[in-house]
């Protein structure tokens, strides 16, 4: 795939870049593995101020980097704008928090004098050079969830962005040198993906964080295996949005919506599934393909537009395979299921919900990466479980029930590594992000984000027998 700048709403290519040379990428590799040896020993304060300082100038700066990030990958410049924002506040939120997310962890007393210590504790201390491979769908929020982190922990970060994201990668890379961090401290890699492994098998690259599709995942897990390097995986997502019949049936229809065709539907913790009771089926079918019939499809930059294209033509490609292959084998779209009229150029999908899902088709095993939801019909809390379960995937999920029973019953269920209740699943610098199953793990974000690239030591003093 060429590195290159194409807007989705039209085809058009409009800026392409050459991939960075052997002797580029050395010259990367050695100035963030100096960085590290130098940054590592800076105080959190230090850290704090200059990632403060990044953030003061993307809150200055947002409104030009949506438009490129919109220009790239399509999505809405509002959602563009709002991604920014999100990245200002957490790339703040480490900064108020990092050194109380990484403080010395100190046994009981009790305890430390049982191990025969007069102290001991656990030091998160950083590990190195940190080689991030990261997805256009969200080209600002992916890298910020992980180099604010990874940076307040003291490590250094090399940025793999999408192909199809050039100019976002590079605003970057720029970004965190201008806000005063030493140089090498975080540096992007304008490469192809057949050029990561060489990046990774590298002796100064402490590990790896990957967020991206499942093969892309397993390729980066095979070769830092192979090499004994720590990775993080964010794969992809199928996501159930379960309806029960005391939910508030309007509230969570206008909310399915949202879930599903945010970031024009690319987005791994969209849902995709949505099981609903018997008893409420009708009632949330109608509401819910109402309100996906009425979006406006169209030019990303207006203000107005709720989907925009799709990030690529094959990206599109592979939805309508998906669509029409359920469709020949039974089911019904009860809006959408193809392109938009009038729609000669860029590669935009209608909103489409489908009904009439069996296990035969595709899209029944396979992540729909568009604005395409899928029906099922449910008769109980247990049979809603079986089908949310029945998917490779497991990364977050969504329910919407006012009763308790209900509520303990899905939690100790549910095969993922989120249960939203009520409300559509998001992010938060605050609470850990990751998945199960197929989805990888590890997690991002809160304390356990900051913690995966830290080597956790344990300090031990013996007695002083002189005391």
């Amino acid at each position: 795939m060429p590195i290159a700048t194409v807007n989705p709403a039209t085809g058009e290519t409009l800026r392409t870049f050459d991939a960075l040379g052997a002797d580029e990428i050395e010259r990367r590799l050695v100035a963030a593995h100096a960085a590290f040896r130098a940054y590592r020993t800076t105080e959190f304060a230090e850290r704090a101020r200059l990632l403060n300082s990044a953030a003061d100038l993307l809150e200055s700066e947002q409104q030009d980097i949506a438009r490129t990030m919109t220009t790239e990958m399509g999505k809405p410049v509002a959602a563009a704008r709002a991604e920014a924002a999100k990245c200002v506040r957490t790339m703040r939120w480490y900064a108020r928090h990092a050194a109380e997310l990484l403080a010395d962890e100190h046994p009981a007393r009790a305890d430390a004098e049982d191990s025969g210590a007069d102290r001991a504790y656990a030091r998160y201390r950083p590990l190195g050079v940190v080689l991030a491979v990261m997805p256009w769908n969200f080209p600002l929020w992916q890298v910020v969830r992980f180099a604010a982190p990874a940076l307040m922990a003291g490590n250094t970060g090399l940025l793999k962005h999408a192909s199809n994201v050039p100019q976002t990668a590079l605003y970057l890379g720029e970004l965190f040198e201008r806000a005063g961090f030493p140089r090498g401290c975080f540096q992007t890699l304008l490469i192809g993906s057949g050029a990561v492994e060489a990046v990774l098998r590298d002796p100064r690259v402490a590990a790896a964080t990957l967020t991206g599709s499942e093969p892309a995942g397993r390729s980066v897990a095979a070769v830092a295996g192979d090499e004994v390097k720590k990775t993080v995986l964010e794969l992809g997502g199928s996501d159930p949005y379960i309806v029960m019949p005391s939910a508030d049936i309007e509230r969570a229809a206008r909310t399915a919506v949202t879930a599903r065709v945010q970031n024009n539907g690319q987005s791994c913790i969209a849902a995709k599934r949505f099981i609903v009771h018997t008893d409420v089926y009708d009632a949330f079918t109608e509401e819910f393909t109402t309100r996906m019939a009425a979006l406006k499809v169209g030019d990303p930059q207006d203000e107005s537009t709720d989907v925009g294209p799709l990030a690529t033509e094959q990206g599109r490609s592979d939805l309508e395979e998906l669509v029409d292959d359920a469709v020949r084998r039974g089911a019904t779209a009860l809006c959408g299921g193809g392109r938009p009229e009038g729609a000669d150029r860029g590669w935009f999908y209608s909103p489409t919900v489908l009904m009439g899902i069996t296990t035969e088709m595709r899209i029944h095993r396979e992540e729909a990466f568009g604005p395409v939801a899928t029906l099922y019909r449910v008769a109980s809390a247990d049979e809603a479980v079986r089908v949310a379960n029945d998917t490779p995937f497991g990364l977050s999920s969504n329910v919407w029930t006012r009763d308790n029973g209900e509520v303990d019953l899905f939690v100790r269920d549910l095969e993922a590594g989120g249960v939203f209740f009520n409300g559509m699943t998001a992010s938060h610098p605050a609470l850990p992000f990751g998945g199960v199953k197929r989805s990888g793990y590890g997690r991002e974000l809160a304390a356990h984000g900051i913690r995966e690239f830290c080597n956790i030591t344990t300090v031990w003093h013996g007695a002083d027998p002189g005391e």
